[in-house]
C-alpha cells in the first residue's frame, strides 16, 4: 500500500465538526470512524483525549502515523482500538471513558481505501470483488454477486443503493454468471452496463453490495442507540454521511429522540461541505453533517427514568464506582 495516502485523505467538514463538537483541555470524545485521523488530529491538538475506533487495520496504522506527527499531541491523550462501531458500548466499558462529551461517526472512506483496488471499493481500478472494510469478515461482494437469487440481488440493488433499473442489472448478473462467475471489479462495472451520465452506471450497484458485505445499517443503528446513553448530559454526537440511505437513518433517528424528549437537534438544516471545499475535495460534496445534543434530565424525569449513569451500567454489566473515569492512554 501506499504510504502516501495518509497524507492525501482530507477530512471531510471538519472545521464544521470541531465548531459543533467544541473540544478544549479535559473534555473527552470518542472517534467512531478515525479513518485517516484528521478529525482526531484536530480533537487532540485543541486538547480533548480522543477514545478511536475502526474496523479498518489499516486505518488503525495510518491514524497511528498522522497522530504522532500531530502538533502538541500526546499519546496519554488518545487510544486506538480495532473493531466496528456496534461495539462502541463494550470498548467504552474496556477502555473508557464511561462517559464523554461528544461523539463523532464520519460515514465515508478515506482516500487510500477507495483508491486501493485490492479492497474492491471502486469500479475505476480492476481489483478483486471484496469490498469487506473489516478482512476478518466472512462474506465478500463475490460471494453475494454469485449466489444470491436474481430476486434477492434486485431486491439488495433497490433497497440499499436506490438503483432504479435493478431488476434489469439483476438478470444480467445471472445469465453472466452462469457462464463464468464473478471474480473482479471491473467484470461486475461491465456486467451492470448502461450509459455513463453523471453518475457511472455502477455506483449505485457497488454501494449497495458494500452496504451488505459490511452491514452497514445494521451497524449504524446499533451504534448510535449506544453511542447517546454514552453521552454526558450536554454531549453532542455528530455524524456525516453521504448517502440517502445512512443519512435516512441518521435524521429518522434523531428526530426520534428529540420526540422522547431525549436530546435536542443542534442542525435543524443539514449541514453541507462549502463550495471551497469541495472544490479542494471532490469526495466532500455529498458529505451532510447532523448534530444532536443530549438534554439534561430535570429533577421529575430523572426521577421517572433514573439516573442515566445507572441505566447505563445496569443495560452494560458495568460495575463501575462513581469515583471511576478510566481516562484513554496509549
Amino acid at each position: 500500500m501506499n504510504t502516501d495516502f495518509c497524507q492525501e485523505h482530507k477530512p471531510v467538514l471538519l472545521s464544521e465538526v470541531i465548531a459543533f463538537l467544541n473540544p478544549g483541555p479535559g473534555k473527552r470524545y470518542i472517534d467512531a470512524t478515525v479513518g485517516g485521523g484528521g478529525h482526531t488530529c484536530a480533537i487532540l491538538s485543541r486538547g480533548g483525549e480522543v477514545l478511536g475506533i475502526d474496523q479498518d487495520p489499516y486505518s488503525i496504522e495510518t491514524a497511528q502515523r498522522r497522530l504522532i506527527s500531530c502538533p502538541g499531541v500526546f499519546a496519554s491523550r488518545y487510544r486506538l482500538v480495532l473493531a466496528n462501531f456496534s461495539k462502541i458500548a463494550q470498548i467504552a466499558q474496556e477502555f473508557g471513558p464511561p462517559f464523554v462529551d461528544g461523539i463523532l461517526f464520519d460515514l465515508g472512506f478515506a482516500s487510500f481505501q477507495i483508491d486501493d483496488p485490492s479492497r474492491g471499493l471502486s469500479f475505476l481500478k480492476d481489483g478483486p470483488l471484496d469490498m469487506r472494510l473489516d478482512p476478518s469478515l466472512g462474506v465478500t461482494a463475490s460471494d453475494l454477486v454469485n449466489s444470491l437469487p436474481e430476486k434477492e440481488l434486485a431486491r439488495l440493488f433497490w433497497e440499499y443503493g436506490d438503483e432504479p433499473n435493478s431488476r434489469a442489472i439483476a438478470k444480467r448478473i445471472i445469465a453472466q454468471r452462469a457462464k463464468k462467475p464473478f471474480s473482479t471489479t471491473g467484470e461486475l462495472a461491465e456486467a451492470v452496463g448502461g450509459k455513463h451520465q453523471r453518475i457511472h452506471p455502477a455506483t449505485k450497484v457497488f454501494q449497495a453490495l458494500r452496504i451488505a458485505v459490511n452491514s452497514e445499517f445494521e451497524n449504524l443503528k446499533k451504534g448510535l442507540g449506544d453511542a447517546r446513553e454514552l453521552l454526558k448530559p450536554g454531549g453532542r454526537i455528530a455524524v456525516i454521511t453521504f448517502h440517502s440511505g445512512e443519512d435516512r437513518i441518521v435524521k429518522e433517528t434523531f428526530k426520534s429522540w428529540e420526540k422522547q424528549g431525549l436530546v435536542r437537534i443542534v442542525t435543524k438544516k443539514v449541514v453541507v461541505p462549502e463550495e471551497k471545499e469541495v472544490e479542494e475535495n471532490p469526495r466532500a460534496r455529498s458529505g451532510k453533517l447532523r448534530v444532536i445534543e443530549k438534554v439534561t434530565l430535570t429533577a421529575s424525569s430523572r426521577t421517572r427514568s433514573g439516573n442515566y449513569k445507572d441505566r447505563f451500567r445496569v443495560r452494560h454489566g458495568m460495575t463501575l464506582n462513581n469515583d471511576q473515569e478510566p481516562i484513554c492512554k496509549v
